[in-house]
């Protein structure tokens, strides 16, 4: 394998990893957020909804920037403006400002997202075989290191402006450099016609799929520290560890969710996955105490893990390339993320939080019942071809200088 690939494979990890980080120290501290400014739970629906349409809007329109620019160039200036953003909302002194600063940040973490899973995709393809399930394992270092930056934050007193902009102020010069090692995608004839026409069948349920999914990671990043606080009673420094330790669980499974496929396929994975978010998600509401429900954390993360990075792969393949296909699939994610949190937040104003993430069993559920609807063969979807070498170590050659 040429340096020049590898050097890619890692600074798309390394990009997932710092968009875990950016997001999850957002997250973890929404607690300290309310404190400082006094905001209600509706109030944080409110912004996580802003946040949520920042980055749909960008996500919506990346198919023809995607088949235009590429992941790359879009990375080069998203990353950057992502890191920007969140510092931003940590200087934000109020909620009509704070939700002027979750906006820019969400519409420039909207680009990244997609843009990241594109130059995943291309990466894992000039590899010629499953590679995404390590690339967002990434996302879940970040977003570990994140909750347990934002813990000992919380223990030593730093207020939430000092640790979120810190955070983002080390990762803007981080994403710079980044933006050296990115993989060009291959030159697909009529790409741009490509992302105007209708995509075929299979993006459109993979991106069900992740509607699904991404509303059950979007409801643990958003209200598992606030259900803990509030419903259980934990300890604020407790209930920042429930979103960390789902995260760890998913980074266990992503560990190993690239060997899993190819021993088990895509079909058999996302069912058990579904099943498996369903049951351990229903634990988490039934717990008796907060320790119980941080545990049963780990094995919701175990379940939900595979299902975006699964889904994106194979989006990845459905066309000649990535770059339209995966923004389609995520733009619908992204939906889901976008209106989870914000149902659980109106729901818990009506009735308690305890029963409005009753919709996380739900979704398990229905992403087992959508993924029998996959085809049964994998190859019927997914041909990972390498791509040539000479042609890799060209470009980066010509990047380099």
């Amino acid at each position: 394998m040429s340096p020049a690939l590898r050097s890619a494979r890692y600074g798309a990890i390394l990009t997932f990893v710092l968009g875990g980080l950016m997001v999850g120290t957002m997250t973890v501290r929404i607690p300290a957020m309310t404190d400082k400014l006094g905001l209600s739970e509706s109030a944080v629906g409110t912004i996580l909804l802003v946040w949520g349409l920042g980055a749909l809007v960008t996500m919506q329109s990346m198919r023809k920037v995607m088949a235009r620019a590429g992941s790359r160039a879009v990375l080069r200036i998203g990353g950057p403006l992502t890191a920007l953003g969140l510092v931003a909302v940590a200087f934000a002194p109020n909620l009509p400002l704070l939700l002027v600063a979750v906006a820019l940040f969400g519409m420039a973490f909207g680009t990244v997202d997609v843009a990241m899973n594109a130059q995943g995709s291309t990466v894992e393809q000039a590899y010629g075989r499953p590679l995404m399930n390590g690339m967002h394992a990434g996302w879940c270092v970040g977003a570990i290191a994140a909750g347990a930056l934002g813990s000992l934050a919380i223990a030593v007193g730093l207020p939430f402006t000092a640790n979120v902009a810190l955070i983002g102020l080390v990762s803007l010069p981080v994403m710079v450099v980044l933006g050296r090692t990115y993989l060009p995608e291959p030159p697909a004839t009529g790409a741009v016609t490509a992302a105007r026409r209708r995509l075929p069948p299979i993006v459109y349920l993979l991106g069900a799929i992740m509607f699904f999914a991404f509303m059950v990671e979007g409801t643990v990043a958003d209200w598992n520290g606030l259900y803990m606080r509030n419903e259980l009673g934990a300890p604020e420094a407790l209930a920042a560890l429930g979103y960390p330790v789902f995260e760890v669980g998913m980074l266990v499974a992503r560990l190993t969710g690239d060997r899993l496929r190819t021993r088990f396929g895509v079909r058999g994975m996302l069912t058990v996955s579904g099943v498996a978010t369903a049951g351990f998600f229903a634990v988490v509401l039934l717990a008796p105490a907060a320790v119980v429900a941080v545990f049963a954390m780990f094995f919701v993360g175990l379940g939900v893990a595979t299902i975006s990075p699964l889904t994106l792969s194979l989006a990845g393949t459905a066309t000649d390339t990535p770059g339209p296909a995966i923004a389609q699939a995520g733009a619908m994610g992204y939906a889901g993320l976008l209106l989870g949190p914000v149902v659980i937040g109106f729901l818990s104003d009506v009735t308690s939080l305890r029963t409005a993430l009753g919709i996380g069993v739900v979704l398990g559920a229905l992403i087992a019942f959508a993924s029998r609807l996959l085809p049964r063969r994998e190859a019927t979807a997914v041909v990972l071809t390498p791509a040539p070498a000479p042609a890799v170590e060209r470009e980066h050659a010509e990047l380099a200088v």
